[in-house]
């Protein structure tokens, strides 16, 4: 499984990563040491903390700015994927943005999409792509 530094995991909530530190000081993501002693998330617990962050409103730092992508790309963690016999969904968390993407299983396995890791969700008129970071 995927695990994130405080750093990757601040980027992929749209923190900064005093926040994120501040978060896992307060217990509220779990986190472990890697052998170098970094502070990691396991992706599966920073999808969930995702999610839970944005049904929560939002964030502790400022959001009055807005939230923009450029080219219309959503860095962001999978969240949930539903696979059928031909077709899939997959969410991603971006920051405070909730995308779902309809596309092929196929697709999804040659991806090797799985909930926790990070993936980018490119947006033209009323498509969502998903890459594989």
């Amino acid at each position: 499984m995927q695990s994130y530094t405080i750093g990757q995991a601040a980027r992929l909530l749209g923190v900064s990563p005093d926040t994120a530190r501040r978060w896992a000081d307060a217990g509220r993501v779990a986190t472990h040491r890697d052998e170098a002693g970094r502070r990691l998330i396991d992706g599966k617990d920073l999808a969930a903390f995702s999610v839970e962050l944005a049904k929560a409103g939002g964030n502790d730092e400022d959001t009055a700015g807005s939230h923009t992508s450029v080219r219309n790309a959503f860095p962001g963690i999978v969240t949930a994927i539903k696979l059928g016999d031909v077709a899939a969904q997959v969410e991603i968390q971006a920051g405070p943005h909730r995308l779902v993407s309809l596309l092929t299983r196929e697709a999804v396995e040659e991806l090797g999409l799985e909930v926790g890791m990070e993936a980018t969700a490119r947006v033209k008129s009323t498509n969502v792509h998903i890459d594989r970071v």
